[in-house]
């Protein structure tokens, strides 16, 4: 959940400073005396929407240690970080990429994975984790975590990202333009203040649209990384141990009708806006692998 919402957060933050660069340069002036310039205007939210999201990408790492306060293992100080650092070398290999960097930080029960290439990512866990689950529960959470980055969750993230921003800029400042030309008392075809207004409410409406989608994506590629744990570990099993001590289950307790428990996850509409799906669910595909 941290990756996710750091890179989004960045990439928003990057998007709103490219805006208002970009429009103070005048590099917008896709109005012209003929109407709405509207190849000029997808150029521009190409460039606008995908800088955003190749910016946070490239950052992600060091923005993901800043802000958890993670701690890069290198040189291993006790047993518990030098099984991490194994644990983690094994996996890599398995998964056929670079051992990435191995980090700890203090937190409630959690793991992540960043990095903009999968030769040079990170692998971050939690003392809460590390003091709660068992090292063969620690060890499926790795797994889940090597599995992103060979999936190269990060680089599909940023082009899925930049797809939904280049739209939300661009279909944003369409519907500025005309609501600006409607409410607009000259002929000038100059942009007003109602265009500015527009396009500013427009964008957050539209984002916040484009966020359901990201958070879509963000859903199935856990399964994926369930899957790619499983298959790096030779069995679903431990995944799914590490996944109902998360959801605070017992995995013998497990009742068939999985999706209607909700654990972990968030219920009716907010979980349009979850990057995660919810614990039973995971468990469930886990079960169905064949």
């Amino acid at each position: 959940m941290k990756r996710i919402f750091l890179f989004i957060a960045t990439n928003i933050a990057v998007i709103a400073v490219m805006s208002v660069v970009l429009s103070l340069l005048g590099v917008d002036r896709f109005i012209s005396q003929a109407g709405l310039n509207l190849p000029m205007l997808l150029v521009f939210s190409l460039v606008v929407g995908f800088t955003g999201s190749i910016i946070s990408l490239l950052i992600s790492k060091p923005m993901a240690k800043w802000s958890t306060g993670a701690r890069v293992i290198d040189a291993p100080s006790s047993s518990t970080e030098l099984w991490l650092i194994d644990t983690v070398s094994k996996l890599a290999q398995r998964a056929g990429i670079k051992m990435p960097e191995v980090a700890v930080y203090d937190g409630e029960p959690n793991a992540f994975a960043t990095g903009a290439f999968r030769d040079s990512a990170l692998v971050a866990v939690s003392t809460g984790l590390l003091q709660s689950m068992t090292k063969d529960e620690v060890e499926a959470v790795l797994a889940h975590e090597v599995a992103h980055v060979a999936n190269g969750d990060m680089v599909t993230m940023t082009l899925v990202q930049g797809v939904v921003n280049t739209f939300v800029v661009f279909l944003s400042r369409v519907v500025g333009y005309f609501v600006d030309r409607a409410i607009s008392r000259d002929n000038n075809n100059s942009q007003g203040i109602g265009y500015t207004i527009t396009v500013i409410v427009s964008q957050i409406v539209f984002g916040i649209a484009a966020s359901v989608i990201v958070a879509w994506f963000s859903r199935h590629r856990e399964f994926r990384a369930d899957a790619g744990a499983a298959k790096l570990l030779g069995s679903p099993q431990p995944m799914m141990k590490a996944l109902a001590r998360l959801g605070g289950i017992e995995p013998t307790s497990l009742p068939e009708g999985l999706a209607s428990l909700g654990i972990n996850d968030k219920p009716g509409f907010a979980a349009l806006f979850s990057s995660h799906p919810p614990i039973e669910d995971r468990i469930a595909a886990l079960r169905n692998l064949r």
